[in-house]
């Protein structure tokens, strides 16, 4: 008889992973073609950086294109989701929800390795949005507990891009559990407005935005699960019903508030890169705007200007630039705001500086009616 673990693990690899190496291994000419000119490029080893941190990177490309490794490592633990203690069974890369950025230029490479550590009971992999061939190169990624395996690929597009975990099976499940982040290729010549004028940012941010579904006990209270094949049945039944429990920036409720609050000073420009890796979002910086927006994220094609909220669609990252011109706390949300009060959606970012009475000043305080 089958443990749950096996019969969640499932098979590793399938038909369509048998097809695509044997296509690949039918063209062995042309692969050690490739394989000869790519390496001699020059490699650049990058440690990756917990959200919504971003690692160091050039805005500019110097030189020609390059080889640049990343690896990531799945952790499944349980995360506390909101300030109640109520905890999930999460999925993650490199523990944290959402996964790290990665940042490379157009036409680098993007070689990832994928470690999935035996103590972990579940298979993983990535599927690349920013990647071209069948299923992002997740089936060339499929690793059991105990394994790795490393992709490359090339980046040809410029713009902002999910990567999700997509074992087969089990897509929806291991999204919504934590797997998902967000891979930026910046143009070599660094981003552009609509006229074709260098763009730069002082700061960048990453927001990984989720929902989450935890299921409830007969009291209505949030159940805890020993372990992730424990949680898997009554999860699914939640997600089915298409009502998240919370909706949530960087894996918590309040993660992107108080001492986590995001910062900046009156002056700086900030790039917020925002990802949903399952369903619309409508982000919005109350107080604020953004200056150019790539609502779908393709650095290619001309930011849009002064938009007071921008809409990134499920399975996809945009991005959008912003000069502070006030200091304050100001709020960042998913402009549903049913799910930024009730569910979660909110951050928060603390400005300093000098404030500008021209652009909002308080002409008279509250005082009682009769006195007006």
């Amino acid at each position: 008889m089958l443990t749950r673990r096996e019969a969640l693990l499932g098979t590793a690899a399938g038909a369509a992973a048998a097809a695509l190496l044997a296509a690949t291994a039918a063209t062995p000419a042309l692969a050690e073609v490739q394989a000869a000119d790519i390496s001699t490029l020059p490699r650049e080893k990058v440690t990756l950086v917990a959200p919504p941190f971003v690692h160091d990177h050039q805005q500019v490309a110097t030189g020609g294109p390059k080889v640049v490794e990343f690896q990531l490592t799945v952790k499944e633990q349980p995360m506390v989701i909101d300030d109640d203690g109520t905890t999930m069974q999460a999925m993650t890369y490199n523990g944290s929800i959402p996964a790290p950025m990665m940042v490379v230029h157009e036409g680098d490479y993007v070689e990832l390795t994928l470690v999935n550590p035996e103590t972990n009971e579940m298979p993983h992999n990535v599927d690349f949005h920013a990647a071209t061939g069948a299923l992002g190169g997740a089936k060339l990624l499929d690793v059991n507990p105990g394994e790795h395996a490393t992709i490359r690929f090339k980046a040809t597009r410029a713009g902002t891009f999910v990567y999700h975990c997509a074992p087969a099976g089990m897509i929806p499940w291991h999204v919504v559990s934590g797997m998902s982040g967000t891979v930026m290729v910046l143009p070599r010549d660094g981003l552009k407005d609509e006229a074709g004028k260098p763009l730069k940012y002082d700061r960048i941010y990453y927001i990984g935005e989720n929902e989450f579904y935890i299921p409830r006990d007969e009291n209505g209270k949030f159940k805890k699960f020993d372990s992730l094949g424990d949680s898997y049945d009554e999860t699914l039944k939640a997600m089915r019903g298409l009502i998240p429990t919370h909706v949530v920036f960087n894996g918590k409720v309040g993660a992107l508030t108080g001492d986590n609050a995001m910062k900046a000073n009156v002056g700086e420009t900030v790039l917020f890169v925002h990802s949903q890796a399952n369903r619309d979002t409508r982000p919005h910086i109350i107080g604020g705007h953004g200056d150019h927006v790539w609502e779908q994220g393709k650095f290619a094609n001309p930011p849009a200007k002064d938009l007071e909220t921008w809409f990134v669609r499920g399975g996809s990252a945009g991005a959008a630039l912003y000069t502070f011109l006030q200091p304050g706390i100001y709020a960042y949300v998913n402009h549903n705001l049913i799910e930024a009060a009730e569910l979660g959606a909110t951050a928060h970012i603390m400005v300093e500086g000098k404030w500008n009475d021209d652009l909002m000043t308080q002409v008279k305080a509250p005082a009682p009616i009769a006195a007006y």
